[in-house]
């Protein structure tokens, strides 16, 4: 098989991975995709190192059964928790959503102090506050526990929503902070919430478009871009339908293709 025809795996903990699926296919429309969304255990955020880094072999172990030429992280827990181990065991192109991230951020801010809103696990690795660091810029990691339930449930533009993001949010209000990585692809569903939050000048950096433009790099410097495909494929550990529903939101448009239910423990 050509290795250009081959898919690009995706996966994250839910449905936050389709945002960047969303970019992928804007600027790579002719990528076939295989999108593993670990629905029966979101969000990875509140476990320890040991289970992420075990669920996270999981999910690459069954991306790896299908015929792909990279794997895209779309989940910032495990970019920042597992990247290394998964970098070791991995033959493919890796790509995760934390030095994309970063270097968008880098590049858009002026005041050189830059917020990072995530999970539990993503702002206490330190990941993202050392790759800014080592860089000359400031950092303040905002650990955002309750958004990722509230982005899976679609609880999106409700006032319960906003009032926890404000909340989350008091730390940047009155500091010099001029961008926000929005350190989970679960994130990019609430930039309207916190745009109108922070106001418009302060730069929200969208880690599943960053990740997938970081996707788009890699295969063009690696000779590897499909210009005959762009078949999309689903898989999830719990509840396909609720899966397809909400799936929609993130994508900006009504799901194509199959969502099927695997489980993800025989991996």
């Amino acid at each position: 098989m050509n290795p250009k025809s081959k898919a690009i795996g995706v996966f994250d903990s839910g449905l936050g991975g389709l945002s960047a699926v969303k970019k992928i296919t804007q600027i790579m429309p002719n990528e076939d995709i295989v999108y593993f969304g670990d629905t029966g255990r979101v969000p990875y955020g509140t476990r320890s190192e040991q289970t992420i880094i075990k669920y996270a072999t999981q999910d690459v172990a069954f991306l790896m059964e299908h015929n792909i030429k990279m794997i895209i992280i779309a989940c910032g827990t495990v970019s920042t928790v597992a990247y290394p181990f998964l970098e070791k065991s991995c033959k493919l192109p890796l790509v995760g959503i934390t030095g994309a991230s970063v270097k968008g951020a880098i590049k858009a801010t002026k005041t050189k102090h830059v917020a990072i809103m995530g999970t539990n696990g993503t702002i206490g690795s330190g990941v993202f506050q050392k790759m800014l660091e080592d860089k000359g810029v400031k950092s303040l990691g905002i650990p955002c526990p309750l958004l990722i339930p509230l982005v899976e449930n679609d609880y999106i533009d409700r006032p319960a929503t906003r009032l926890i993001v404000e909340d989350y949010l008091k730390p940047v209000m009155d500091s010099d902070i001029d961008t926000i990585i929005l350190g989970c692809t679960h994130f990019p569903l609430l930039s309207n919430v916190i745009s109108d939050i922070m106001g418009p000048e302060v730069t929200l950096i969208n880690s599943g478009a960053q990740t997938a433009q970081a996707a788009y790099d890699v295969l063009k410097r690696e000779n590897l871009l499909n210009d005959n495909g762009g078949k999309h494929s689903f898989y999830v550990s719990d509840d396909p339908d609720g899966f397809g529903r909400l799936a929609g939101i993130f994508l900006g448009n009504e799901l194509t293709g199959k969502v099927e239910k695997i489980d993800i423990e025989n991996y």
